[in-house]
């Protein structure tokens, strides 16, 4: 590979991540909603979180419909149970059921909501208008948040807002120890993941129910409770994370019944020990099926909306909340990642990519993982994932085009010169030919047509023509039979090479005997063209080897060929004009003999017969140079 094309793949991933980086940044739909499945991979992975002895609930269950009548109940049935709760001192009791209508008994369960000192009673922002009312933003002014740090940044990011709200009986409301909203925003998946910690109505922040009930529980005033706008809620000395718009990741412990479970019914008939329930922040809400208060969660697809509760309020009381990785270090995880496997990949074939892309991938889920479950923290995973899937398809569509336009330009470069076989060898090994010139010790063949200029004086261009195209052919078919590279035809001249571009350690070996085979084929040839009347022509061959330059020269993006060029190139075609001088048809040099000896534990094949003729001065050379004929035993 070209330092260009390394150059060009590092370009390419640089690109792609600083595309997911962006993304990452304003992340659309897609990874928003891949990210929020990879966040429901990690709860699974996690698995079930022991869940502390902080809270428990009481349930409206099938049990407690069969025991004290089909839903809903009048309210002297909360009135009991609200006595008999009290009486076993637990710190906390927060409902997840609506009293917004008028009722019968309800001054019986104002009077038990008195009693107790320690209720918490739901409200319900409605963004219709269909169900809540508007305007009464002052009846919520006792139950709002105070203490609001830096509400600039409510300028760029609106907490969730509400013009209507659905509020409890205020004959309740006023006896209770405070009002939370308990609204549910499920994801567009339809999963339930964020807490909506506030809620802003009228220009008041509405706390969520479990917010006040841990703050209840760990004995934090209303006005204790600081906002830190945009970035997190503070009870004393505990820090909850939030996002932008106030909302806490919800750290679910695990499926239904992860809490403990009491029957209404149980705790009216005096089931349940005191114990159970003392100094524990009670939920009572509704967990039978056809009260339809269930809801779609990383761990069940139909999860009651009080285990939810139970979840927000004991991560606060155990300080297990889930934080959010910062934007500066996802955007340094996703560019360091990205880069390091761009590096990893500059070089790489498609598969060792795919096994470090994998790699890649699997090791950062690993981390995250670990992360998610050690630190409590969630960081961006889809982005960085894509980008390492990205980053590889980019770099082998890449790869495949520029390997692609290579092997083209091998193929078409080298048809001509070499067998089938050698070029699809150097499409997949294109190494192996190095375009760019290289050295190379290699054995070149002349051959020549004796008297061929005469001949062609004495004939008709067209018997000419013919009868050369005969011969080229069947010596070009011996040449690619002994897998020769055929740099070119000059007229009647033939010029071969072994040795490149395929490495051939047997090259001499080769070249000698392809030498002996085109004599036998010119024999058949010569006979053929007797029995038909024609001149029989007769040719000679020269054979040397060394070390030459070979590579694609010529006039670059005019004509190019693949050839060799030497001292040893220019001795074989003078060896190739002695075969005139000794009345022999095949002469080869010292050095080609030499060479077959090595590529045969330096002994000479015995059904080869190479007898000295002379030792001859060259041109361009002091010392002369032994020439042999070759023939076959």
């Amino acid at each position: 590979m070209t330092r260009r094309n390394v150059f060009h793949r590092c370009l390419i991933g640089l690109a792609v991540t600083l595309l997911f980086t962006a993304l990452q940044a304003a992340p659309p739909e897609p990874l928003e909603l891949l990210e929020n499945k990879l966040l429901d991979m990690r709860f699974k992975l996690r698995g079930v979180m022991p869940a502390g002895d902080d809270v428990v609930i009481v349930t409206i269950d099938e049990k407690s419909i069969k025991s004290i009548g089909r839903w809903s109940w009048d309210r002297d049935v909360f009135a009991e149970l609200l006595y008999t709760l009290t009486d076993a001192e637990p710190s906390v009791i927060a409902f997840d059921v609506i009293f917004s209508e008028p009722a019968a008994h309800d001054p019986e369960l104002a009077r038990a909501i008195d009693y107790a000192g320690n209720i918490l009673l739901p409200l319900v922002f409605d963004f219709t208008g269909e169900l809540g009312h508007s305007g009464v933003g002052k009846d919520l002014d006792p139950f709002a948040l105070r203490q609001i740090d830096n509400p600039e940044v409510y300028g760029t990011y609106q907490p969730i807002t509400a013009d209507y709200v659905l509020q409890p009986r205020p004959e309740l409301a006023d006896v209770s120890m405070g009002l939370g909203q308990i609204n549910m925003h499920p994801d567009n998946d339809g999963i339930l993941r964020w807490e909506l910690m506030l809620i802003a109505h009228e220009g008041r922040l509405v706390p969520s129910i479990t917010l006040l009930a841990a703050a209840m529980h760990k004995g934090v005033s209303l006005d204790r409770i600081r906002v830190d706008a945009g970035k997190s809620i503070t009870l004393a000395d505990q820090v909850i994370p939030t996002d932008h718009f106030g909302r806490m990741l919800i750290p679910y412990y695990g499926p239904t019944k992860t809490f403990p479970h009491y029957s209404i019914a149980d705790i009216l008939n005096g089931d349940i020990p005191a114990d159970a329930l003392a100094n524990k922040v009670v939920l009572i809400g509704a967990t039978a099926v056809g009260i339809y208060d269930l809801r779609v969660t990383p761990f069940a697809a139909a999860m009651p909306g009080v285990e939810k509760h139970a979840s927000v309020i004991s991560s606060i009381l155990e300080g297990k909340t889930l934080s959010s990785a910062p934007l500066w270090f996802e955007s340094l995880l996703l560019i360091s990642s990205g880069l390091l496997l761009t590096i990893l990949l500059r070089r790489t074939g498609a598969i060792s990519s795919l096994l470090i892309s994998v790699g890649f991938g699997l090791a950062l889920l690993i981390i995250a993982v670990a992360v998610f479950i050690q630190g409590q923290i969630w960081f961006n995973l889809s982005a960085p994932l894509l980008n390492f899937a990205s980053i590889y398809t980019a770099v082998m569509v890449y790869s495949f085009r520029i390997e692609e336009r290579s092997s083209r330009y091998i193929r078409n470069l080298f048809s001509s010169y070499v067998t089938e076989r050698v070029v699809h060898e150097l499409i997949h090994h294109p190494e192996m030919a190095r375009l760019g010139g290289d050295r190379r010790d290699v054995t070149v063949l002349f051959s020549d047509i004796k008297g061929f200029t005469s001949f062609s004086e004495k004939h008709s261009p067209q018997e000419v023509v013919t009868l050369l195209n005969e011969y080229l052919t069947a010596m070009t078919d011996v040449i690619f039979r002994w897998e020769g590279t055929l740099d070119k035809f000059v007229g009647d001249e033939i010029m071969v090479f072994w040795g490149a571009p395929l490495p051939q350690t047997d090259h001499a070996e080769r070249a000698v005997r392809c030498a002996l085979e085109m004599r036998q084929r010119l024999v058949e040839l010569q006979q053929k063209w007797g029995e038909q009347g024609l001149e029989q022509l007769d040719a000679g061959i020269g054979i040397n080897s060394g070390e030459v330059l070979v590579g694609n020269i010529g006039a670059e993006g005019k004509k190019m060929d693949y050839t060799i060029i030497g001292d040893h190139v220019n001795l074989g075609a003078r060896v190739e004009a002695l075969t005139r001088n000794y009345g022999t048809p095949i002469l080869v040099t010292e050095q080609t003999l030499a060479a077959i000896k090595n590529s045969s534990d330096g002994g000479l094949p015995e059904d080869l017969l190479l007898d000295k003729v002379d030792e001859v001065a060259v041109k361009g050379r002091e010392e002369k140079v032994k020439v042999y004929s070759l023939a076959k035993t």
